[in-house]
């Protein structure tokens, strides 16, 4: 066995993240093409326990910023919808918005063991709903990610002072966004998902639970596009309304899930600092290449001093234009490099501007 003490803490970080055991055949409709593989596999000589770059990254993504909301927005404020892609959230965007406020809801929906023996799972997950959600209407919705230390509380989206609630509501109340749902689940696809003490390895197979489980549930009980049907339904039909994203492993789920096996469930992507297990450009090209589906955007954000992801997260996205025409800077795909490590300052700044750009 490797002794972690050997390895830097950065290399200790990739290795722990590679032991990446099958889920067993993916469950992908006639229509897509076969993805590349995203699995990779180590000797059992090479691997650790739990190494130091592991514990950073939780550290980091526990012991971050204050999420709560500065102050209150004004009432009868003028809706000025001013907001745009930048490296600061402005004030007003991150105000505890009284006036029009979406709500939040927790529910549960049945899975399974993906990882295991496919077994029966309860999981859970949170749901943002824009004020004045309307089943009459038809909403887009962004399912969001957490990270490898987290599970579906770890973006806060759990209350009235959520960051990312005040983020929405102020969005949707200036007239900068339309209205969309917004999904935190756990992405560990295990019998085990807890935060602590389940196995790394779940997070690649959440592809299953997403397709099988989690979209359905959404789109059965929330007023999405999609024409739900128990007997079965066109998942692809309205690809171009929904989007993923996440932070850290969530934004390698993005990457080698999102894009690398389900481009025919989604069609905007926003990746945050996103893990070591990452794939590299070509091979995310590759499947982009391969596909027949589009791409309406790829979004990253990656701090400039985050020892953790820059390095992996540089060698997934930022040359990716340059090996497939289905991407183009400025138009369709986003490199941003901001101020900022491994936390929620360069993670909360994500989320803002990709809810600017998601199903526009």
């Amino acid at each position: 066995m490797i002794k972690t003490n050997k390895i830097t803490k950065a290399c200790a970080l990739i290795l722990a993240l590679t032991l990446v055991s099958a889920c067993g055949d993916r469950l992908t409709p006639a229509t897509i093409d076969e993805p590349v593989s995203t699995e990779i596999s180590v000797s059992e000589e090479a691997s650790v326990e739990t190494p130091d770059g592991i514990k950073e990254a939780i550290e980091a993504e526990t012991s971050s910023v204050d999420d709560a909301p500065v102050g209150e927005a004004e009432e009868g404020a003028e809706r000025v919808a001013d907001a745009e892609i930048s490296e600061i959230i402005p004030g007003k965007y991150i105000k505890l918005q009284l006036k029009e406020s979406g709500t939040i809801e927790k529910i549960t929906y049945t899975s399974k063991d993906y990882f295991g023996d496919e077994s029966d799972v309860e999981k859970e997950a949170y749901v943002y709903l824009p004020y004045g959600y309307d089943e009459s209407k038809q909403y887009n919705v962004l399912y969001l990610m957490h990270g490898i230390g987290g599970d579906e509380e770890e973006w806060g989206m759990t209350g009235s002072s959520s960051r990312v609630k005040c983020i929405m509501d102020n969005l949707i109340y200036n007239g900068d966004i339309e209205p969309f749902i917004v999904v935190t689940p756990n992405g560990r696809s295990a019998k085990n998902h807890a935060k602590s003490g389940s196995d790394y390895n779940s997070f690649y197979c959440f592809g299953k639970e997403l397709r099988n489980d989690l979209i359905p549930y959404i789109e059965s009980h929330y007023s999405t596009y999609a024409e739900y049907s128990e007997d079965g339904y066109d998942l692809t039909a309205t690809r171009n309304h929904r989007a993923m994203a996440g932070l850290s492993m969530g934004g390698m789920q993005t990457i080698n899930i999102g894009i690398g096996e389900s481009l025919d469930l989604f069609s905007y992507f926003g990746a945050f600092s996103a893990a070591p297990t990452s794939n590299t450009a070509s091979i995310t090209a590759k499947t982009i290449n391969d596909s027949d589906y589009t791409i309406d955007y790829f979004y990253n954000i990656c701090g400039k001093s985050d020892g953790t992801a820059l390095s992996s997260h540089t060698a997934a996205a930022k040359s990716i234009c340059s090996l497939t025409d289905k991407l183009t800077d400025g138009e369709n795909f986003m490199w941003q490099e901001v101020k900022g490590t491994h936390d929620f300052n360069v993670w909360y700044l994500g989320f803002y501007n990709f809810a600017q750009i998601a199903f526009k």
